[in-house]
């Protein structure tokens, strides 16, 4: 692969070679929209910076995004794994949000959604703001208090 690297672009036909060789497959979906990766790099980002507001605002934009597409468009940009954010209840949020969004399609979820790590072992919020009222467990969606992040299913509703 380091030759290949080294040679800067490179043809669609040997990337997939490339690919075949070490068993993997390309795949790619039309969209305009970012996948739960990029979008779980922007909230790292925000939380990084201490703006928990800006945070939401991204996984409220990629509830919105993921809502808006449909099969296999909503799984492919589900599949890659997010690196961790640095805070275990925004990485058990965005595994929530990945199953809540599949499930609604019934499509099959990624390993990573269901890993212990994207589980918490008390309940608690994403702490955006403190004013905030705890949701009882009829008002967070299922996917999310089964990984123990109390969320407004509200939240996630489209504006």
């Amino acid at each position: 692969m380091s030759k290949a690297e080294a040679a800067g672009e490179l043809e669609y036909s040997t990337i997939e070679r490339l690919l075949a060789a070490s068993g993997h497959r390309l795949y790619s979906a039309p969209t305009r929209r970012d996948d739960v990766a990029s979008a779980g790099a922007a909230v790292r980002f925000h939380l990084r910076h201490g703006d928990r507001q800006r945070a939401l605002r991204t996984f409220i934009q990629l509830s919105d995004d993921l809502a808006a597409e449909r099969g296999l468009v909503r799984g492919v940009l589900c599949l890659a794994e997010p690196e961790p954010t640095g805070d275990p209840a925004w990485d058990a949020a965005l595994a929530a949000l990945v199953a809540l969004r599949l499930n609604e399609e019934r499509l099959p979820r990624p390993e990573w959604v269901d890993a212990e790590d994207r589980r918490l072992s008390s309940p608690r919020t994403l702490a955006v703001d403190a004013a905030d009222p705890l949701p009882a467990q009829h008002d967070v969606p299922t996917e999310f208090f089964d990984r123990g992040v109390l969320i407004w299913a509200d939240t996630l509703a489209s504006v």
